[in-house]
């Protein structure tokens, strides 16, 4: 996931300011970009004005510095959709921030899309669960440095699966839960 799709996703829902695109990164979507800095998001734009991907309209304020208001281009938003219907590829760890913006995003924008996107993940953790759910854990030690508890080590690594276990199998869930809300929007009708 490039920021500029995220940036470009915000704008599809209504024109921003650069100050609006950081106060919501900072807010709500602080799990969706952490620490994206406002030179960088004015950077992004100016390099998405140029693309023609984007363009801005100055809002004159008064007794404050006028602002820049960006809206999607219709060059925009086919990069944009383009991004919507990309292959997702999931990565090892669930709950990736690529899979959490595309389907944020997806779901108002394309319930076709969105529903390929969880199934594509759905299909990728339940395959990981089988692979691994029932695997030996066992830690074997040889030559270890003697401060190590061999005991305590392997109870340790045991809680951490046990705990990894829990959450994956209530992000598959959650997964089933979005996969029946998006199938019920198609069925009505009132999905795009």
């Amino acid at each position: 996931m490039r920021f500029e799709h995220v940036l470009l996703a915000l704008l599809s829902y209504r024109p921003r300011s650069g100050y609006d695109l950081r106060k919501w990164l900072e807010t709500e979507g602080q799990f969706v970009r952490s620490r994206a800095h406002h030179s960088q998001i004015y950077r992004l734009l100016a390099r998405m004005v140029a693309d023609g991907w984007v363009t801005y309209e100055v809002d004159p304020r008064e007794g404050r510095p006028d602002a820049k208001v960006y809206r999607l281009t219709p060059q925009g938003r086919g990069v944009l959709m383009e991004w919507v219907h990309s292959p997702y590829d999931p990565p090892s760890r669930f709950q990736d921030v690529d899979f959490m913006a595309r389907f944020q995003f997806a779901a108002s924008l394309d319930t076709a899309a969105a529903i390929r996107l969880v199934e594509t993940e759905l299909a990728y953790r339940r395959a990981q669960i089988a692979k691994n759910r029932h695997r030996d854990r066992t830690l074997r030690f040889e030559d270890a440095l003697p401060e190590i508890d061999q005991a305590f080590a392997q109870r340790i690594g045991d809680e951490m699966h046990a705990y990894g276990a829990a959450s994956v199998d209530r992000w598959v869930e959650w997964l089933e839960r979005m996969l029946g809300l998006l199938n019920d929007r198609r069925e009505k009708g009132t999905s795009r």
